[in-house]
C-alpha cells in the first residue's frame, strides 16, 4: 500500500477531481455547475440520504410544507430568474400538483410544496449530468457520512462512516443547515430527545387529537409544525413560547420600489440602514404601498453591508435587531400564515414571550417545561402532552455534535465565523483555518457561510455561490 507525502495510506483510496460534502441543495447545485463547465472532471457527492438535491429542507413529503417564497423568487439558475416558474408551468401542465388549481394566481406567484421543489432541483441536476456526459464529466452519489477530513496544499482526504477513503484535488463543505430539532448538541438540554420532529406528521397523528402541544420557538419551523399538527388531525391547544413572542409576517407580492441603498452608498452601518429603512417604509405606507416593497430591496445589499460592518455593529444587530429582522424578512407562505392566524383567532394557539429553561418528564406520561416569561425574574412550569422543538437552525458549529464539524474544529482546519455563525472563509469560499491561513484545497458554500454574509441560505444565494465557486475550482474565474 503506497503512502502520500503526509503518510496517509492511499492504496484503497478513490480519487476524484472534486469531493462535495453534502448532497442537498448546495451540493446538487455545485455539482450541476461543475458539470456544465467545459472540461472533463469527476465529481463525488457524499450524502447519506438516498437522493441528491433534497437535503433537510426539500425532503418534506406533505403538500402543506411549502416554500416560503413564491416561484418567481426561487430559481436555481442565477442567469434566469424565471427558471422555476417555467419548470413549474410545465410540471402543472403535465398533471403534476393538481392542487395548485385551487389558487387563482399566476404560476410565478405560487408557493410550491418543498417536495416538488426537490424534484425541480433533481431534474436540473439530471440535465447537467447529460451535458457533462458529452465531454466525459461525471457525478456520483456516494451514500455515506463524512466523519473526518484532512486537507493541505496537495488535496483533500475524506474518511467515511462505512470505511471508505476518498481523495480529491478539492473538497467543498456543502453541508447545508443543521436544524436544531434534528441536530445533536454538544451540550444537550434533552429537548430533542423528548420532542417530536416538527415535520413528522405520522408521529403527530398518534397523539390524542385534544392533546396540549408545547412548541419552543415561533419562527418558520413553528409554522411548519402547526401545519403538520393540522394535517395530523390535531384539534387541541397549542402553546408557543419564544423569547420575543414574534410571529413571521405573511409574505405578500408588493410592487417594485426604488433601490434606495444603490442610490445612497453612504449607508453603511446597521444603525444607518434601520433609520433609512424605517423612513422608506413610512413613505411607502403614506403612498398606499405595502411596507414589504422597500424592505425587499434591501435583500441584494445584505452581504455587502454585513461584511463591511464591524464585529461590534454585527453584535448589536444580532442582539437588538435580529428577532425583528427574522420575523419581517423571513416571512410565512400565505396558506400557512392563514392557518396560524385562524388558530390564533380561535384561541387554540397562543404565543407567549418566554425563554425555555429546561424540561421535566412526569410520571403520568406528560411533561413540563420550565420557562421564564419576558419581564419576570422567576421561572415557572408549564405542563403539556407533547413537545416540539421549533427553535430554528443551529449555526454554531461548536455546538453541533456530529463527527465532521468536531473533527474539523479539533484539527484546526476551520475557524468559527463572525459571532460563531458558521465558519470563516474568504470572499470566494476558501476556508480559513484556526491560524488565519486561507486554504487552497478546502472550500465552503451556502449555510456554513452565514457568519460571512448573514444571508447565505436562500435558494438564490446558494445558486449564485455555486456558479462562482464552480468557476473558481476549474480555473475559469
Amino acid at each position: 500500500m503506497s503512502q502520500t507525502p503526509n503518510g496517509r495510506a492511499n492504496g484503497a483510496t478513490r480519487d476524484a477531481d472534486v469531493l462535495i460534502v453534502g448532497g442537498g441543495l448546495s451540493g446538487a447545485l455545485l455539482a450541476a455547475q461543475l458539470l456544465r463547465l467545459p472540461g472533463r472532471r469527476q465529481v463525488l457527492v457524499i450524502e447519506p440520504r438516498s437522493e441528491l438535491g433534497r437535503g433537510e429542507a426539500y425532503s418534506a413529503v406533505e403538500l402543506g410544507h411549502t416554500l416560503n417564497g413564491n416561484a418567481a423568487r426561487m430559481s436555481v439558475d442565477p442567469d434566469n430568474a424565471d427558471d422555476l416558474t417555467q419548470w413549474l408551468s410545465d410540471y402543472i401542465a403535465a398533471g403534476g400538483w393538481p392542487e395548485s388549481e385551487q389558487q387563482p394566481v399566476p404560476v410565478s406567484e405560487l408557493f410550491p410544496p418543498r417536495g416538488i421543489f426537490g424534484l425541480y432541483v433533481q431534474q436540473r441536476l439530471a440535465e447537467a449530468q447529460a451535458i457533462g456526459a458529452l465531454q466525459g464529466s461525471t457525478v456520483e452519489h456516494v451514500r455515506a457520512e463524512v466523519v473526518d477530513l484532512q486537507a493541505d496544499a496537495e488535496g483533500a482526504w475524506l474518511s467515511l462512516d462505512d470505511g471508505q477513503q476518498l481523495r480529491g484535488a478539492f473538497a467543498v463543505l456543502a453541508t447545508g443547515m443543521f436544524p436544531a430539532a434534528r441536530t445533536p448538541q454538544t451540550e444537550s438540554s434533552g429537548l430533542n430527545a423528548a420532542a417530536l420532529d416538527p415535520w413528522d406528521v405520522s408521529a403527530m397523528s398518534r397523539l390524542d387529537p385534544q392533546a396540549t402541544v408545547l412548541i419552543i420557538g415561533s419562527g418558520l419551523t413553528m409554522v411548519d409544525a402547526v401545519v403538520s399538527l393540522e394535517q395530523a388531525g390535531h384539534r387541541g391547544p397549542i402553546e408557543v413560547f419564544s423569547r420575543h413572542g414574534l410571529l413571521p409576517h405573511v409574505r405578500r407580492q408588493p410592487p417594485a420600489w426604488v433601490d434606495f441603498l444603490a442610490q445612497d452608498p453612504g449607508i453603511r452601518s446597521p444603525r444607518q440602514l434601520l433609520h433609512e429603512l424605517r423612513r422608506q417604509c413610512r413613505q411607502a405606507l403614506a403612498d398606499g404601498v405595502d411596507w414589504q416593497a422597500p424592505l425587499d430591496t434591501v435583500r441584494a445589499h445584505i452581504g455587502r453591508l454585513w461584511s463591511q460592518a464591524t464585529d461590534v455593529q454585527r453584535r448589536q444587530f444580532v442582539r437588538h435587531v435580529r428577532p425583528w429582522w427574522e420575523s419581517h424578512h423571513h416571512r410565512s407562505p400565505p396558506l400557512s400564515a392563514e392557518l396560524v392566524a385562524r388558530l390564533h383567532g380561535e384561541g387554540r394557539l397562543r404565543i407567549q414571550a418566554a425563554s425555555f429553561k429546561g424540561l421535566e418528564p412526569s410520571a403520568d406520561g406528560r411533561l413540563a417545561i420550565r420557562i421564564r416569561r419576558r419581564g419576570e425574574a422567576q421561572t415557572s412550569w408549564v405542563a403539556g402532552d407533547a413537545l416540539i422543538n421549533s427553535s430554528g437552525i443551529e449555526y454554531d458549529w461548536r455546538r453541533v455534535a456530529r463527527p465532521l464539524p468536531q473533527q474539523l474544529l479539533a484539527r484546526g482546519l476551520i475557524k468559527p465565523g463572525p459571532l460563531a455563525l458558521g465558519i470563516r472563509a474568504d470572499a470566494g469560499g476558501a476556508v480559513v483555518d484556526a491560524e488565519g491561513q486561507v486554504a487552497s484545497r478546502l472550500f465552503a458554500m451556502g449555510p456554513p457561510l452565514r457568519g460571512m454574509w448573514w444571508e447565505s441560505t436562500a435558494v438564490t444565494d446558494v445558486a449564485s455561490q455555486a456558479k462562482a465557486l464552480a468557476a473558481r475550482l476549474v480555473g475559469v474565474a
